[in-house]
């Protein structure tokens, strides 16, 4: 595939390096040389100083061969103009990176369409709805839902409570034969298993599990978790994720909003009337105390500064919270956060690198995510009629060795897998998968 890049900041260099180690023809532009000089020397890929929004730098980035061209750069006024400029000059699909809510309003959305732009990807919205998913079901980390909730993913630590623990593969199956749940996945200190039936559950491990929705709460409590509800959170960070995170919640929980800039704290008093607004500095532990930490079920760090996110969900567990939730956006980060205790990490870069990667793939993806604090990631592929996943039973496909099928969507019903189950074509398949083996699985589902 011919891929275009737009724009070489945080969202445009993931996706390169992700995208370059694959079979790809892929051409970065940007305005910085320097930048594009010292990507130069790490990716396999063309770099082209100049601006996404110039005709002439579009022709030399050959725009008009481009199966996919992806806007990504800071401006949203750029990205847009960049995007329908490629789609006038060939490009086949366009997608350009925005930071405007009202372009996702159905009509307006159509009417960017008509003019060259076929997606939309705004980084702060796929952001503040992980923040709203993870709120809405306590102990678990990585929680994604596929077709309408049908199964789900999500990642559970291992506690010494938990009866997983120094158990087998083959011992957890046995002793839950009743439960619709399957372990794709472990993530062990720096290092993602995909689990057989001889892999040991460790006490520390973040084991990644495909369920019903009615086996979650059992699942949970077998791992040693109690579950609660959260009444009561805090948001750090008057951010747009804050933001949205507040005005979709406001009504369903009592908020409490920190931020540390006075004018931006009294208009948001005036926009989220469903919060309290609080100026202050919410790395402040006195501030905290007055505010009521020990009272919250939640704490959400979301400043946009990895540093102040991570030193205050620590600082918030260490008050009391249960539940903290850090924007991490620096992925070197990620690891460390993870393994000093932060809590459950978001990253918009990788959110909006999963949204776009899904168009890169040659099988029918319906949704991809890749895992904040794992190599790893989950995609939902559909099952095209005569593909070779539907040509035997599971146990006796030459499935690659790093990945692992969680479960199908069979006629909107979900079903766990077994070496027994057959898929069906137009069977939507929930694929656990390392990045070695991406292409590999794509090939089952063509």
């Amino acid at each position: 595939m011919k891929i275009v890049i737009a724009g070489a900041g945080a969202v445009g260099i993931h996706l390169a390096k992700m995208l370059s180690n694959e079979d790809h023809d892929i051409i970065l532009l940007d305005s910085d040389e320097e930048k594009l000089k010292e990507i130069d020397s790490h990716l396999d890929l063309l770099t082209i100083v100049g601006s996404s929004s110039s005709l002439n730098d579009l022709k030399e980035a050959r725009v008009k061969k481009a199966d996919l061209f992806i806007a990504v750069t800071q401006s949203e006024e750029t990205n847009i103009t960049s995007s329908i400029l490629a789609k006038k000059l060939g490009a086949i699909r366009t997608i350009a990176r925005i930071d405007n809510q009202e372009y996702l309003i159905p009509e307006n959305k159509e009417y960017l369409k008509s003019l060259g732009i076929d997606e939309l990807i705004y980084p702060e919205r796929l952001a503040s709805k992980e923040v709203i998913s993870y709120l809405s079901r306590s102990g678990t980390r990585q929680l994604y839902e596929f077709s309408g909730g049908k199964l789900l993913l999500y990642g559970i630590k291992i506690s010494s409570k938990s009866v997983f623990m120094d158990k087998t593969m083959a011992e957890v199956a046995e002793m839950t034969a009743d439960l619709d749940f399957r372990a794709v996945a472990i993530k062990r200190e720096d290092a993602t298993i995909i689990p057989r039936g001889h892999n040991r559950f460790s006490r520390g491990d973040l084991v990644f599990v495909v369920s019903k929705p009615d086996a979650m709460e059992r699942v949970m409590s077998l791992a040693g978790k109690e579950k609660y509800e959260i009444k009561n959170a805090m948001i750090l960070g008057g951010s747009r994720i804050g933001q949205k995170t507040a005005m979709e919640l406001g009504k369903k929980m009592n908020l409490k909003l920190i931020e540390i800039d006075k004018d931006k704290s009294l208009k948001l008093a005036d926009l989220l009337q469903d919060t309290l607004v609080i100026n202050g500095d919410g790395r402040d532990k006195e501030l905290l105390k007055e505010e009521g930490i020990h009272k919250m079920d939640a704490f959400v760090a979301v400043t946009g500064n990895s540093e102040t996110n991570i030193l205050a969900c620590l600082l918030a567990k260490k008050m009391g919270v249960k539940r903290t939730i850090a924007e991490v956006e620096n992925i070197d980060y990620i690891d460390l956060a993870d393994n000093i205790g932060v809590g459950t990490m978001i990253n918009k870069k990788l959110l909006a690198a999963s949204y776009i990667y899904r168009f890169t793939m040659d099988a029918d993806v319906q949704h991809c995510k890749w895992l904040t604090v794992s190599e790893a990631e989950v995609i939902e592929l559909v099952a095209k009629p005569g593909s070779k996943i539907t040509r035997g039973i599971l146990k006796d496909m030459d499935f690659p060795d790093d990945a692992n099928i969680g479960g199908i969507i069979r006629e909107d019903e979900g079903i766990i897998a077994t070496g027994e189950t057959q898929i069906q074509a137009n069977d939507k398949v929930v694929v656990f998968t390392l990045p070695s083996a991406i292409k590999k699985v794509e090939k089952f589902f063509k």
